[in-house]
C-alpha cells in the first residue's frame, strides 16, 4: 500500500464525514441562528431554550435524511472492502 492510497482513502473517508454531517450541522446551525435572534428580541436569557428546538430539528434531519445517510455510509463501506485486494496487491 502506498502513501498515495493511503491519503485517497483517508480523504474519500474525510469527504464522507462532510457529506454525511453536513446536513445535521447546518440545521442545528440554522436552528441555533433562529432561536438566538428570538431571545435577543424578547430579552429571554434561558439556556436550555435553544437545546430542546435543536434536538427536534436534529431528529427531523434524522427522519428525513437517514436512509441517504445510510445508503451512502453502506455503499462507502462495500466500495472500500472491494478495494482492499487492488490496496494491498
Amino acid at each position: 500500500m502506498t502513501p498515495e492510497t493511503v491519503v485517497t482513502v483517508m480523504q474519500r473517508a474525510m469527504e464522507l464525514m462532510v457529506l454525511l454531517g453536513g446536513p445535521l450541522l447546518l440545521a442545528m446551525l440554522a436552528t441555533g441562528l433562529i432561536v438566538s435572534i428570538f431571545q435577543a428580541a424578547t430579552q429571554i436569557n434561558e439556556a436550555t431554550l435553544s437545546f430542546i428546538p435543536k434536538l427536534i430539528v436534529a431528529f427531523i434531519v434524522f427522519i428525513l435524511a437517514g436512509p441517504w445517510m445510510i445508503e451512502t455510509a453502506m455503499d462507502y463501506t462495500v466500495r472500500l472492502y472491494q478495494s482492499i485486494p487492488q490496496l494491498i496487491g
